[in-house]
């Protein structure tokens, strides 16, 4: 059979920072302008709010002799966010002769979620095309905030992948460059952008990885990539294979995968400050992120109906989220230790396959009895926590998974859950996650369901039913060895079913600027109770 190939994909847009207003940067065919909402006064008064054009535009009305205000009016722009007016310039201007596109971009209060989808709108507007300027980001209170909510919107609001014998049905305009209105960039500027760049991106690895069909992501192609990943970022890897895992006993990841025509592994990628000595390094903080790496997920012999199987390439979502993470750690100024464990199976039908009512033996002894096989993603999440717990003294440890329909049922599609034994933990993701445009939502590790996990032959039953988001956490929480833990279930928004602000269609990749929002800050683990002060 021949080896399925992936084609090259669209890469996305590069960006970069001026200090020009944007009419007066040369070479670009686009110029978008932000829009406001103009102060009415006396609502009593008027009808009609009005809008404000953003820096840039008078110089723009000058060297096109276009009234861009009158154009915004002509269109009823409100200055509503995602408000997108196209003004044909089919001659260019004397500045610049490329220029062939004005834009007029509503960016309602210029709060960074309003930027962050301003950029997604902006983005579909001027896909195929080769360069914009823009004066958007300008508009904040807050450069820093500004820069990494609208590079993340433009950047994931384009976001295409394709396995097309023609090529990619769309293409991200080539280059950004964002007109600052400083008068002088300096290093913090750079600086600045460098970050909101490479949390863009980990969005943008994440959904790749995703959205890679099954045919060819299997784990040992996962394991590729997290060589890849190291290559690039610096990282210390280690792989195990089927026989590494069966002389370690990691029983788990090695009882879902035993099914598949293509064995598991365990992926480990080590990240340590740059500029940290090695003995340094072991006084640092040790944060160990854990992600479900499922690469494609039938059900097992509970077989999944057809329908709810279609979308299962991603459910390795947990495990692209923690790759994206740990390539671009260094790039955010990540100041702790972090290790990221990615358990990779698939979950398979053969003769071979794990049947309901086995017991399987965990990495450390804990035993588990299967009595539903599409409840794999915590057998093989199980080993790798029970790992890090004992093996890796981890300060905190966090693990990120499309785990259950329940999480669905609960939140919809716009919001992912969480666990968290400790509320500083809570506060830190939460809050992260709210200023990535990545929300969730906290739930409760009620202990009168802990009985539901029981079995009368294992220490515990892998399918407690409900409530299923909870009980599935309480399973988790037996590996986690009494370390400060945050559990991610992100089966509520693992899919877009259609576009909304940066979301495209397809899996999400939820998680990775949530993480590195949180793990850019000095403290990222401050405030947490660990194991020792407990």
């Amino acid at each position: 059979m021949t080896a399925a190939v992936l084609p090259s994909q669209a890469s996305p847009p590069e960006f970069a920072l001026s200090e020009l207003l944007p009419g007066a940067i040369v070479g670009v065919d686009c110029v978008a302008v932000p829009v406001l909402p103009a102060a009415s006064g006396d609502p009593a008064d008027s009808d009609e709010q009005g809008v404000l054009l953003g820096p840039g535009a008078a110089d723009l009305v000058e060297s096109t002799g276009i009234d861009l205000l009158a154009v915004a009016e002509l269109h009823r722009m409100s200055g509503a966010v995602g408000e997108v007016v196209e003004v044909p310039v089919p001659l260019g201007t004397a500045a610049n002769h490329a220029l062939r596109l004005v834009l007029l971009v509503g960016v309602g209060d210029a709060r960074p979620v309003d930027l962050r989808r301003a950029g997604a709108a902006l983005a579909r507007a001027v896909r195929d095309r080769s360069a914009l300027a823009t004066s958007i980001p300008a508009v904040a209170a807050d450069g820093a905030a500004a820069l990494d909510a609208f590079v993340a919107g433009t950047m994931l609001g384009a976001f295409t992948f394709h396995w097309r014998s023609t090529g990619p049905e769309h293409q991200p305009v080539r280059q950004v460059v964002i007109a600052t209105d400083a008068g002088t960039l300096d290093d913090v500027d750079q600086g600045a952008l460098h970050r909101a760049v490479a949390i863009g991106g980990a969005g943008w690895r994440a959904r790749t990885l995703a959205t890679v069909p099954s045919n060819l992501k299997n784990p040992a192609w996962l394991a590729a990539q997290a060589d890849e990943v190291a290559a690039r970022a610096g990282l210390d890897v280690r792989v195990w294979d089927e026989a590494d895992l069966e002389r370690e006993g990691f029983g788990g990841i090695l009882g879902v995968g035993r099914a598949s025509a293509t064995p598991p592994r365990l992926i480990r990628l080590d990240f340590t400050p740059t500029g940290v000595s090695a003995r340094a390094a072991k006084k640092l903080p040790h944060l160990v992120l854990v992600g479900k790496g499922i690469t494609f997920d039938t059900g097992g012999l509970s077989i999944k109906p057809g329908q709810s199987m279609t979308s299962m390439k991603r459910d390795m979502t947990g495990g692209a989220v923690v790759l994206a993470t740990m390539a671009a750690l260094a790039d955010v100024g990540c100041p702790i230790r972090v290790t990221g464990l990615v358990p990779a199976a698939e979950n398979a039908i053969s003769g071979s396959a794990l049947r309901p009512g086995d017991v399987i033996r965990h990495w450390g002894g804990r035993t588990t009895e299967v009595t539903n096989t599409d409840a794999e993603g915590r057998l093989v999440l199980a080993d790798a926590m029970a790992y890090a717990a004992a093996e890796l003294d981890p300060t905190v440890i966090v693990d990120v998974a499309t785990l259950t329909g329940g999480m669905k049922i609960a939140l919809g599609q716009q919001m992912g859950g969480f666990f968290a034994t400790d509320d500083a933990l809570a506060d830190a993701l939460r809050e992260a996650g709210e200023t990535a445009g990545e929300p969730v939502w906290r739930f409760p590790l009620y202990a009168g369901y802990e009985e539901r996990l029981a079995s009368k032959v294992a220490d515990a039953d892998n399918s407690a039913g409900a409530p299923q988001a909870i009980t599935a956490a309480l399973f988790l929480q037996h590996f986690t060895g009494g370390r400060p833990w945050a559990h991610l279930d992100i089966a509520s928004v693992g899919d877009v079913e259609k576009e909304l602000h940066e979301w495209t269609v397809g899996p999400s990749g939820f998680g990775a600027r949530l993480l590195l929002t949180w793990l850019g800050r000095s403290e990222p683990l401050a405030g947490i109770m660990t194991k020792e002060k407990k």
